[in-house]
């Protein structure tokens, strides 16, 4: 059951935007301008935070999220930028460029915030109080469109509060977004790759590059995003995957849900409550650490499809897939 928020406007000023990092660092939702739409931010860092802002916005699918940063410095402990990276970065960020690169090793976004993929996607905005947000919160932040899944993405307050009033903490107002079309997203993981138009031109972006951006060929039908706009293959384990079990087999791993019966194999619960929102912040790390137990196949307790269910039974599903 969802619970129905007292949702808060507040114009932007720098008392407000102390309230609103207060917000995200204790795990809530807060709807803030960039250039381009107003964004629905959750603390990049807290598994939780994110499937609650999943949840807000309405049947998710657990797609990758822009994680917004404060610039170059912060981007660099969170992903590895090689030389195109670097010359795109300095030209173009802040502003609306989001730029999908490799994951450190060590990046704190949680699993969920990146669908358990091995890439991050990043930028720093321009806006002034996306700006002064970050900078107060000194954290990560995804924020993808502050609108409910498959609705118009708002491009001032009053649109969020419309599509969202009941469903988050806060709304920072500042007024209408200048740009009002979503980031451009390229990715940095082998040729640079146009992965969705938007508010920066593909010119402007080549002309920086000296060649021109690649456009990838249409993903098969049912895979997962690589980033927002585009689809590619997903994260799936090594280990076959056993849907719907109710108890395991002797050479198989455990991923449970609620009470768990008794086994001497590696075992890890995403919820021993059958919290949906503690579930779905858990799944991809849990199926990563038990794929890592070396196990030959993962049993999957059952998972009720409803709310945030319906996403984690998605992504089961497809790491449950037969694989070419």
């Amino acid at each position: 059951m969802t619970v129905e928020l007292a949702t808060r406007v507040l114009p932007a000023d720098p008392a407000t935007i102390e309230t609103a990092s207060a917000c995200l660092e204790a795990g809530g939702l807060v709807a803030f301008p960039t250039e381009t739409v107003y964004g629905l931010g959750a603390d990049a860092t807290q598994g939780e935070a994110v499937a609650r802002l999943y949840a807000a916005k309405g049947r998710p699918a657990f797609n990758p999220l822009i994680s917004h940063v404060t610039g170059l410095v912060a981007a660099r402990k969170l992903a590895r930028l090689d030389a195109d990276a670097e010359r795109l970065a300095q030209a173009f960020w802040p502003g609306p460029l989001t730029l999908v690169l490799p994951k450190q090793p060590d990046c704190p976004v949680s699993d969920l915030a990146t669908a358990g993929l091995d890439s991050i996607a990043l930028r720093v905005p321009a806006q002034r109080t996306a700006r002064a947000l970050l900078e107060a919160f000194g954290k990560p932040v995804v924020a993808p469109s502050a609108n409910r899944s498959g609705h118009v993405s708002p491009t001032d307050a009053g649109h969020v509060l419309a599509d969202l009033r009941g469903r988050i903490d806060l709304i920072l107002d500042d007024g209408p977004c200048p740009v009002g079309v979503e980031s451009t997203i390229v990715a940095l993981l082998g040729e640079p790759t146009l992965l969705r138009p938007g508010g920066l031109p593909r010119g402007d972006i080549e002309r920086v590059l000296v060649r021109p951006l690649r456009t990838p060929e249409r993903a098969v039908d049912g895979d997962a995003p690589l980033a927002p706009g585009m689809l590619a293959s997903h994260y799936a384990p090594r280990a076959k995957v056993r849907l719907n079990a109710e108890r395991p087999h002797a050479d198989e791993a455990l991923l449970a849900f609620g009470p768990a019966p008794a086994f001497a194999g590696p075992v890890l619960n995403l919820s021993p409550n059958g919290d949906l929102v503690e579930a779905a912040a858990k799944l991809f790390s849990y199926l990563r650490r038990l794929d890592a137990a070396g196990v030959a196949a993962i049993a999957v307790m059952p998972v009720p499809n409803e709310g945030l269910g319906e996403a984690i039974n998605d992504r089961l599903a497809r790491a449950a897939a037969p694989k070419a």
